[in-house]
């Protein structure tokens, strides 16, 4: 039998989002994975835009990154779209709060908030998850994660990064029918890349969060952009940097349960940097999760949460 293609993971260093270097960075990294998606194609740019938290707006992907992404997309002829749907507010105020709006004000870019959901089934009996139809309706979606921690799956990168299109208000459900019940929510995260358009996944761990997110974390500065035509595989490169195993990462457990490809590292190979560049020494995550499901009182509380921030 055949052995699988090795997927490439293109790593390289930068030291500061402010660096007159960050877009040609961003540009080698998306040339490196044969990123192409063609003149006119309708792109779509999915950050992670999970809460404006000042003063660094750590939970988010930094505007600058987004901005470089947007850049190459617009310099190939493509359509730029940008848009997520955090799980609190709106993402059109989340970015006007973080400063993307501002980043992106004299590029033909246009920002979209995710709403509009569309029904579509999961693989095991009963599931099904409702996906924003701005989502959808693309040609193409680069996939731009924050690197961080996560009280509830320890942590996330690209796989994860797609419950953003996933409208919020429902998010909150999916925690209440799927978190704790034989691995549904991972399996439900790992399904949701099925039902987009192809896509192709860029990081931002420039400034990584660790300790307690995705939210209240602390800033780790790891000097970090990633890229690979499969989230998988950029996630589990990344993961092994910071001296993970499979065990501790839930949703990567489930695909090394579903043996996906590039949930391996044999299946992965470094065309730029070797993840030894990289000192991730130090980096901490949560010791203990916590649960994933969102009990009935907590669940009303997560509603309460998502109207305030829709209004403010």
């Amino acid at each position: 039998m055949k052995p699988p293609t090795p997927i490439p993971v293109a790593l390289a260093r930068c030291q500061d989002y402010h660096s007159d270097t960050l877009p040609e960075t961003v540009r080698l990294l998306l040339r490196t994975i044969s990123c192409r998606p063609g003149r006119g194609a309708k792109v779509l740019i999915k950050p992670n835009l999970l809460a404006p938290k000042p003063p660094d707006f750590l939970p988010c992907t930094h505007p600058l990154v987004v901005r470089a992404a947007c850049q190459f997309f617009l310099e190939s002829g493509a359509r730029v779209f940008v848009g997520d749907s955090p799980s609190f507010g709106n993402g059109l105020k989340v970015s006007k709060k973080i400063g993307l709006h501002r980043a992106l004000a004299d590029l033909p870019v246009t920002l979209v908030n995710f709403d509009r959901p569309k029904l579509v089934p999961l693989s095991f009996p009963g599931g099904a998850v409702l996906i924003s139809r701005q989502a959808l309706e693309h040609d193409f979606i680069l996939n731009l994660p924050k690197l961080k921690t996560h009280r509830m799956v320890r942590i996330t990168g690209a796989v994860k990064n797609y419950f953003g299109c996933v409208t919020s208000v429902n998010k909150g459900v999916l925690h209440f029918l799927y978190g704790d019940r034989g691995y549904r929510f991972e399996k439900m995260i790992i399904e949701l890349q099925q039902h987009l358009p192809p896509s192709m996944s860029l990081m931002d761990a420039v400034v990584a969060m660790q300790g307690r997110g995705p939210v209240d974390g602390e800033p780790f500065p790891l000097g970090l952009l990633a890229a690979s035509p499969s989230a998988f595989a950029l996630d589990t490169a990344i993961y092994q940097l910071l001296g993970l195993q499979p065990a501790q990462v839930p949703i990567w457990e489930e695909s090394v349960r579903q043996c996906l490809a590039g949930v391996r590292p044999k299946e992965i190979y470094f065309p730029l940097e070797p993840p030894g560049s990289f000192d991730a020494q130090g980096f901490r995550v949560p010791a203990r999760l916590q649960s994933l499901n969102f009990h009935p009182l907590r669940l009303i509380k997560s509603a309460f949460k998502r109207v305030w921030a829709a209004l403010t």
